[in-house]
């Protein structure tokens, strides 16, 4: 890993970067793809699945029999952490749910709002290096309980055509009943544009790699909502002379896991920890069985020092990072400074690990500074807010004579009429 000590202020932009997403190589690519799936639907997904994921498919629907074949295959004990997970992240979201409250602005005028769920939404989960049926549980369990009517999942299938036991698993468990062997930019456009297989939905949710990423850009442009914007995903730890190495290690290494691509930073007070976390780094990286991986990501990582911990504060805002672990004495006066992260993890035991999985909160996080800007996945992800006003003969009364002169001010006359023809209504 990278060792600053003291950067200077002018330079934080310059150390905080990212690595550059070269998306503009990446996206000629993606909108042939693109075109492809929607001029030829379920042929142009299935010629792309044989030509990335390696499978000659026949149908892409996942079948009621290869659900039940994966409950059988899936663990007793990664049932059981599943479905502990899954509740945990279902009481978490069920305690957002919108309670909306008439408010009378004037006498005879009378507001409010009214929560709706999306009715069609797709979720995408990444195949890649690893089996993310996680990221099933963050995406399906909001939607359900956003009371989404039509819900369904893409995910890549293997050499064999087959969907991994747990993810198929976790979907039924958050009550996924269709899901479809289709993955990258194929899934992302099939999921926007609908197929003869694959149904067009309202909005796309879920992680992926830079083509997945250009994809949702691109058929968000006209055609899909999505969730937000995204990129390699990244942790962000700040901690004193009180915060463990040991921890601190693993968790920078918990994250350089996930690829090549993500980023993993320290941001510390302490000349003496940053020492020993590189020196704990190298001996964990060791034991992982995923260290080529890991070894990439951490020559983008860096560990900075710097002078007090108002800077630290300061640096991390700055940087808006996905994920961030506060391990200090005073963690939750620290906490209260931060206005720009994605989800923050609060003292020496609670590892960015709990939230990716089962402590309740959505591991759906903006990515790239994004979170200056976008909230992680949450049950308002999966809902619109519908405004509703009633205003009666008095309330247009008293609202009415305001209304006519802002409207003859941008000269807009018929809405100034609308108004007038009610208020000279005769009785």
């Amino acid at each position: 890993m990278n060792i600053i000590r003291y950067p200077e202020r002018p330079k934080w932009k310059e150390l905080l970067k990212r690595s550059a997403l070269h998306t503009e190589d990446l996206r000629e690519t993606v909108c042939k793809i693109l075109g492809e799936i929607r001029a030829e639907g379920d042929r142009a997904v299935i010629r792309f699945e044989e030509q990335f994921d390696k499978v000659k498919l026949d149908s892409l629907e996942v079948t009621e029999k290869e659900f039940e074949e994966a409950e059988k295959a899936v663990d007793v004990k990664l049932k059981k952490a599943i479905m502990l997970a899954l509740n945990n992240i279902r009481t978490f979201h069920a305690a957002q749910k919108f309670e909306g409250k008439k408010v009378e602005t004037l006498p005879g005028v009378t507001c409010w709002q009214k929560a709706v769920a999306i009715e069609k939404v797709g979720l995408y989960v990444p195949g890649g290096t690893a089996p993310l049926f996680s990221t099933v549980l963050m995406l399906a369990t909001p939607a359900q309980i956003a009371g989404c009517k039509e819900i369904i999942l893409c995910t890549p299938p293997d050499r064999e055509g087959k969907i991994h036991p747990a993810i198929l698993y976790a979907a039924r468990a958050a009550g996924v009943k269709r899901v479809f062997k289709a993955g990258g930019v194929q899934a992302i456009g099939a999921m926007a544009y609908g197929t003869d297989s694959i149904p067009k939905v309202y909005k796309i949710f879920g992680p992926g790699n830079q083509y997945v990423t250009i994809a949702k850009q691109q058929v968000a442009l006209r055609d899909v909502a999505i969730d937000m914007p995204a990129g390699p995903s990244e942790v962000a730890v700040l901690a004193d002379d009180t915060a463990n190495p040991v921890f601190v290690a693993s968790d920078l290494l918990s994250q350089a896991e996930h690829g090549a691509d993500s980023q993993a930073i320290l941001i510390t007070t302490s000349e003496t920890l940053i020492d020993e976390v590189a020196a704990e780094v190298d001996r964990q990286l060791a034991e992982l069985p995923r260290k080529a991986l890991a070894e990439k990501s951490l020559q983008s990582s860096k560990l900075i020092l710097v002078k007090e911990m108002q800077e630290a504060v300061d640096m991390i805002n700055e940087y808006a990072p996905e994920h961030l672990i506060i391990e200090t004495k005073n963690y939750m006066d620290i906490a209260n400074q931060v206005v720009n992260a994605g989800s923050v993890f609060l003292g020496s035991y609670s590892p960015e690990s709990a939230g990716d999985y089962a402590s309740g909160t959505n591991h759906t996080l903006p990515t790239n500074g994004y979170a200056k800007a976008y909230s992680g996945v949450s049950l308002d992800s999966f809902i619109r807010k519908i405004t509703f006003q009633e205003i009666t003969r008095d309330g247009i009364a008293a609202l009415g004579p305001a209304i006519q002169v802002m409207a003859a001010n941008e000269h807009l006359d018929a809405h100034k009429n609308a108004v007038t023809v009610r208020l000279n209504e005769k009785l």
